[in-house]
């Protein structure tokens, strides 16, 4: 198994109180949604994180992407909340 970075931004590092971890992934890598279920599994913060903010956003090395896109070893995957802009 290899890893991939995970970063959260704006008001999902500050209830989480951390901006970034490491986590092990598949050599061929697997969904985001995958991945984010064993994570959730196992850190009931970021568990009950994602129950309370139902719209977070996600990109893969800086790319907006999707829950069912895939995640590689050495790849940068960020979550971050809705922006709003005016």
């Amino acid at each position: 198994m290899a890893s991939v970075t995970i970063l959260y931004f704006a008001s999902l590092r500050e209830q989480l109180g951390r901006e970034r971890e490491t986590a092990a992934v598949a050599a061929e890598g697997e969904s985001v949604t995958s991945l984010l279920s064993a994570l959730r599994a196992q850190d009931s913060a970021l568990n009950a994180l994602f129950e309370r903010t139902p719209r977070i956003r996600v990109a893969i090395n800086q790319a907006l992407a999707s829950f069912q896109d895939t995640v590689r070893p050495g790849d940068e995957l960020a979550f971050f909340p809705p922006m709003t802009g005016g």
